[in-house]
């Protein structure tokens, strides 16, 4: 970012007063010639924090995609698909055990282990064939949607989250002034306040585990020269499974956490891997820091576009990969090849 800054002073400049005015925006009470172009301030925070949130969930998606995408350089097209089951599958467990969180332990697991299948099957067979790759994990892609639908239908499910998580909590965000002039504070569901602390915990964990352990350490020097650290004696080969079974769990929980404070319905899946793809483009290829910032941007631009300009909302968010391809091929937080 720092040599973003240098080449490109006055594209950082605006993005410097941006960041300056949506913070004014979020912590500042409006005044009412302000709200008056731009409505009501309660609307602005309830796109802002959507937004948010759905980026925590792009990111618990795309996380697992740059893993298995940026750093093992398979191209696993199938990911929205592990994502569509994972839903699924969390509808189940939850109605059948009646315990929400213990859903994703279990859902972790068995998309974990659908991912490992994957790995050893498909991709330890097709190593360095990034076309064939492609071609066969559209071809899983499609087999795994018909019979998603032919065992699920066509319905849509959501699974409840526990009572504890149910109903607002007060923020203390000013939204506006009620009819006594007292001020007004945002309310916003806990569920996804809970869901956007466990998407930085495990952020931070992910992070920590590749700069900071043996195993990062194992995996970075495996992406980089894989032969060298074959012929120090460690299973490479053990190691890309876990990051892969690992990958494809983290899309299994977001397929729980998509189902919870939205639904799980056919077409999902590729709504969410095209939405992997575009994180991974604007974020970098294999950061997860990058993943990060290119899952709230797409996050906030699909929301304050349906809010503020909802026949171009989409259109917003290709034109942010656009400027992020033109002036930085590489992502935002990607390394130059």
């Amino acid at each position: 970012m720092r040599e973003f800054a240098r080449q490109h002073p006055v594209w950082s400049g605006i993005a410097i007063v941006v960041a300056l005015f949506v913070i004014w925006a979020i912590f500042a009470p409006w005044p009412e010639g302000f709200e008056a172009i731009f409505g009501r301030k309660r609307v602005f925070l309830n796109a802002v924090f959507s937004g948010i949130t759905l980026g925590a969930l792009y990111f618990l998606v795309a996380s697992g995609f740059t893993l298995i995408f940026g750093l093992m350089h398979n191209v696993n097209l199938a990911h929205g698909s592990l994502y569509l089951l994972g839903g699924y599958l969390g509808y189940e467990f939850a109605e059948w055990t009646g315990y929400w969180l213990l859903s994703f332990v279990l859902v972790f697991i068995v998309v974990g282990c659908v991912g490992m299948a994957m790995q050893v099957l498909v991709f330890r067979r097709l190593e360095g064939q990034e076309l064939r790759q492609t071609l066969v994990t559209i071809g899983i892609s499609v087999v795994a949607a018909d019979l998603m639908l032919w065992a699920w239908g066509g319905s849509s499910y959501q699974v409840m989250s526990p009572d504890w998580l149910r109903g607002p909590m007060e923020l203390p965000l000013i939204a506006g002034y009620g009819r006594d002039g007292e001020l007004v504070y945002l309310r916003y569901p806990k569920v996804r306040i809970a869901i956007l602390f466990a998407a930085i915990v495990i952020g931070i964990g992910i992070w920590m585990a590749l700069n900071r352990t043996r195993i990062g350490m194992i995996i970075r020097a495996g992406v980089d020269d894989r032969d060298i650290l074959g012929a120090m004696g460690i299973p490479i080969s053990r190691v890309f499974l876990g990051v892969f079974a690992f990958g494809a769990g983290l899309a299994g929980i977001a397929g729980v956490v998509g189902g919870t404070f939205q639904s799980i319905a056919p077409g999902e899946d590729t709504r969410f891997l095209m939405a992997s793809l575009v994180v991974v483009i604007v974020g970098g290829m294999g950061s997860l820091q990058g993943a990060a910032i290119g899952a709230v941007l797409i996050g906030l631009a699909e929301q304050l576009g349906s809010v503020y300009m909802p026949t171009y909302a989409v259109v917003l968010t290709f034109l942010i990969m656009a400027a992020v391809l033109a002036f930085r091929p590489q992502g935002l937080m990607g390394r130059r090849g």
